[in-house]
């Protein structure tokens, strides 16, 4: 059990990163546009595909990881 509390924070700091990444490269839905005061009505929902999907997708299982990581180590 050592070797796993050992390694963990290891694991929380690349799991941090690449989470951090996943997010930032998503497309923001609203835009500037929307900061502004701008129409977002004009931009309806759209569904996901190729690029997109696959990094919603890693972003929700690199969020599961990283909470299940933090209760490893809250538990050990």
């Amino acid at each position: 059990m050592s070797s796993i509390i050992g390694i963990m924070p290891y694991v929380q700091i690349v799991l941090s990163v690449l989470l951090t990444a996943a997010i930032l490269m998503q497309q923001s839905e609203a835009g500037l546009g929307g900061a502004f005061g701008g129409d977002s009505f004009s931009t309806a929902h759209h569904t996901r595909r190729g690029f997109e999907k696959t990094m919603f997708i890693w972003t929700i299982a690199l969020g599961i990881l990283f909470t299940i990581s933090a209760f490893i180590v809250l538990i050990f």
